[in-house]
């Protein structure tokens, strides 16, 4: 397996070994082990899976806050998308910065997105489906988000045409709007 840090270290580009012959692949997409060689020793708890239809759908910039915050571990089990995770992490160097990478079906890489990171995806293939794993139960009373296209963000989206996205995601809150519930201290992700 091979792990790359992304401009903002804390999130990592996994790309796991595909053994190809003329019937297909296979590869392992999660070890305990493995992963915590990688440095990644999240307990995951809930495995989720999404289909978006439409190119350019757009899901995210979503969090769940403490005491039920989520790293995620997240892969494309058909199609492709561009999946991105921003730093809001009070006091972070990075906050309100943002990193991503495609993920597809044919390249099976993973994205690593830790506690204290918003996460989100747009969707450049038809009927993409997204498989990840997080480190909490999903516990809605915890939810939130922050707007996709924030301008003081900056995310660099890939031309999906015009976004297709549910109502909660249109009207999310700004960065400069948000107040964050992570706490950034030496590297690591803490409570406010």
């Amino acid at each position: 397996m091979q792990v790359d840090k992304l401009a903002i270290p804390d999130v990592l580009k996994i790309t796991p070994r595909r053994f190809g012959d003329h019937r297909g692949f296979f590869a392992e997409t999660y070890s305990a082990r493995a992963y915590a060689e990688a440095g990644i020793t999240d307990d995951f708890v809930q495995d989720n899976h999404s289909l978006s239809a439409q190119v350019g759908t757009v899901r995210g910039l979503h969090f769940q806050a403490p005491p039920h915050a989520q790293a995620k571990l997240v892969r494309c089990g058909r199609g492709a998308i561009f999946d991105l995770a921003v730093d809001v992490r009070k006091g972070s160097p990075t906050y309100g910065q943002w990193v991503g990478a495609e993920l597809s079906a044919d390249n099976g890489v993973q994205l690593y997105v830790p506690v204290g990171f918003a996460h989100g995806f747009a969707t450049l293939q038809p009927d993409s489906e997204i498989v990840y794993k997080c480190s909490d139960y999903y516990a809605p009373e915890t939810e939130g988000a922050l707007i996709w296209n924030d301008s003081e963000v900056g995310i660099e989206w890939p031309d999906i045409g015009e976004a297709v996205l549910s109502e909660k995601d249109a009207v999310a809150p700004t960065l400069a709007d948000f107040e964050s519930p992570f706490v950034w201290s030496s590297g690591r992700e803490e409570n406010a």
